[in-house]
């Protein structure tokens, strides 16, 4: 089993990408000197899918989406989940990132959504599948399709609501029932309405988030969909842990601006 586990970590799946385009790998590697360029493309899960029955992993692997592979059987998969409650901003935020200019009609509130965003890195073509999960009750039987596999998981909370900064740590816990080894990241979501706060809530808020992303070991992002505010770099960071990438992170605790500890 630990021989299959090294196997399967994304670092041997690049240099199983790089022997297949050799050929391509010189103008693939200029392309990727750029900010994570890409395209996107949407795919809906259907609200009724329903639960199987699975085992809790050993730990996440690359999660390649079929359609994707099967038109080009050397792009990378990488799945990463969004978790949280309803109306925490999940889905603006999955859409900030792939892109505002892709049609969203498809997209619900309640059961599973799914994007693609296609990037560079290190001469390899890597997508991010990103999973966003309703909230309500009922998709608490997805947490099996949403967790298993993922490489990174994303757990969402409003921080101008502090009922779901409670439940964030219900959300981890439940994930990680099914995913004991992803990266986890804490988001505070609508941080542009957070700073319209008293300063004494914000004091408040900022301290249990932190206290909260000590917990889950995660590091903890202040950000805005709506006035792109960290989404990018939330990314960033997932793809320079998992590909070791030569990005540094600032920490940032000042109570009124976007809060990145870690």
């Amino acid at each position: 089993m630990p021989r299959l586990r090294s196997l399967l970590r994304p670092d041997r799946f690049l240099r199983l990408a790089f022997l297949r385009r050799f050929l391509r790998a010189v103008w693939d590697l200029l392309r990727s000197c750029s900010s994570y360029p890409g395209r996107a493309r949407y795919r809906r899960l259907k609200g009724c899918l329903a639960a199987s029955r699975l085992d809790a992993p050993d730990g996440p692997r690359s999660t390649a989406s079929p359609d994707l592979e099967a038109a080009d059987p050397d792009l990378i998969t990488l799945k990463i989940s969004l978790l949280g409650d309803r109306r925490t901003g999940k889905t603006s935020f999955m859409i900030k990132y792939v892109g505002d200019g892709e049609g969203h009609t498809g997209l619900q509130e309640a059961g599973l959504n799914s994007m693609d965003k296609i990037l560079f890195v290190r001469g390899a073509r890597i997508a991010f599948s990103i999973w966003d999960v309703g909230g309500d009750d009922h998709s608490l039987n997805h947490m099996p399709e949403v967790c298993k596999g993922a490489v990174a998981l994303l757990i969402m909370f409003d921080l101008t609501n502090r009922s779901t900064l409670n439940n964030a740590i219900g959300w981890f816990q439940r994930a990680r029932n099914w995913n004991k080894t992803a990266v986890p990241v804490l988001v505070g979501t609508k941080f542009d309405e957070f700073v319209q706060l008293p300063l004494e809530m914000q004091w408040t808020i900022v301290n249990q988030a932190r206290a909260y992303a000590r917990a889950m070991k995660a590091t903890l992002f202040f950000s805005s969909a709506n006035h792109n505010i960290n989404v990018n770099k939330i990314f960033k960071f997932i793809a320079a842990k998992l590909f070791n990438l030569p990005w540094s992170l600032e920490r940032n605790l000042t109570v009124g601006e976007p809060i990145i500890d870690f």
